[in-house]
């Protein structure tokens, strides 16, 4: 349903699962990690671009060991990795040209943080024109209670119902399952 003229395609974004983002102590964390190795594994399968996201700033500054990814999930050297400074994977990077150039209109979203880069992509990519569906089971996020943030559970599980009802014209947000999801 994309409104994006001659983007048939889809692809799987993978945001932000770098060592120093995916902290121990991040709920399903590992069940997280596994559900995005099975998806890469599926679209690459298929055919399907996988689209790698990795944030760096002062926090996670490039070529640091919390800049990498975690080593449970290996990029192929043909597959785009896009920098990223800000949460919306959109703003000031490549992404758009590296989906344009695919004719991908459609998105599944993998990764984290869920309350912040997850959550700002997905919106980013409805209002560009994507149809953006994010995968329930393939997100996480870190404790942020001290900092008055509910619990991570429930910014996972909120997130989850509140995408799973988004739409705009001609475009689809939604949510599936690593298991329901076919590509």
């Amino acid at each position: 349903m994309t409104i994006l003229p001659q983007r048939p395609h889809t692809a799987l974004l993978v945001i932000d699962v770098q060592k120093g983002v995916m902290v121990p102590g991040s709920p399903n964390r590992e069940n997280v990690i596994a559900n995005i190795a099975q998806l890469i594994d599926e679209a690459r399968a298929a055919g399907v671009p996988v689209i790698w996201v990795q944030h760096q700033d002062e926090e996670l500054a490039p070529g640091t060991e919390a800049w990498e990814y975690v080593p449970e999930l290996k990029r192929l050297d043909d597959e785009p990795l896009v920098a990223k400074s800000y949460r919306d994977s959109f703003e000031d990077t490549t992404l758009e040209s590296v989906l344009a150039e695919r004719g991908v209109g459609r998105l599944y979203v993998t990764g984290a943080q869920t309350d912040f880069c997850i959550r700002s992509t997905l919106h980013g990519a409805l209002v560009r024109g994507y149809d953006a569906t994010l995968v329930a089971d393939a997100h996480t996020t870190e404790d942020l209670t001290e900092h008055g943030a509910p619990a991570p559970e429930q910014v996972i599980a909120h997130t989850n119902f509140y995408w799973s009802g988004q739409h705009a014209p001609g475009r689809q947000g939604g949510t599936v399952n690593t298991a329901e999801l076919t590509f």
